[in-house]
């Protein structure tokens, strides 16, 4: 037999030996490998459960009212009675309700806004308006913007479903008041007054009309 033959016949065993060394060790679950592990329940078990907690404070009161206090007693009788009822869906309204109320009066334009005053707000609110007229006074005014609102304090009496809230205001608006000749005796043009109000809003939970009525102001 001869050389290159030899070398042939030498070389072939030299590779049998490497491919079986190698099957046996890529046969193993040896080193980085980690063996697969069947889909139990237990395993499932294992994730963290999270606690649904029930009958916890009611965010949409105190984020507005101390807990624990008459208000949001007074407020939780409110929902209970009208399930419906949202105390910060109230407040945007009432921010709304405040400029076209303010404005509407400022402006002398009361057959706008009767229907959102009580009897005893609307009968004040004319009379003034009804004053100017006769002194010839004539008011340009224009809302800047809420600086500021909160709800002040909440009742309800459960007896007759009436609540009353009473919201705290602090307005930002442009006011001037023209003599019938049209010169300015109150105000400066384009100067920026502050006004603060206490309005206190009242609606019989559970009736067919959603509307609010004001029926009291303060500061």
């Amino acid at each position: 037999m001869n050389a290159p033959i030899i070398q042939l016949l030498v070389l072939a065993g030299i590779a049998i030996f490497l491919i079986l060394r190698l099957k046996n060790v890529l046969g193993t679950r040896e080193g980085f490998e980690k063996p697969v592990l069947p889909k139990t329940a237990d395993t499932a078990s294992q994730r963290p459960d999270f606690e649904v907690i029930e009958g916890g404070p009611d965010r949409d009161i105190i984020d507005h009212v101390a807990e624990g206090s008459p208000a949001a007693k007074a407020l939780a009788a409110m929902k209970a009675a009208e399930p419906s009822f949202n105390v910060g869906e109230f407040l945007q309204g009432a921010r709304g309700a405040y400029e076209m109320i303010l404005m509407g009066f400022e402006r002398g334009e009361m057959a706008e806004i009767k229907p959102f005053l009580g009897d005893e707000v609307y009968q004040t609110f004319a009379e003034v308006v009804e004053a100017r007229h006769a002194q010839g006074l004539t008011i340009e005014a224009e809302f800047v913007g809420l600086r500021e609102m909160s709800l002040e304090d909440a009742v309800f009496e459960e007896a007759t479903g009436r609540a009353i809230l009473d919201v705290r205001f602090t307005g930002e608006l442009t006011s001037i008041v023209r003599d019938n000749e049209g010169d300015i005796i109150e105000g400066r043009d384009g100067k920026v007054k502050r006004q603060r109000d206490v309005w206190s809003f009242e609606r019989h939970m559970g009736a067919d009309d959603p509307n609010w009525i004001l029926v009291a102001t303060g500061e």
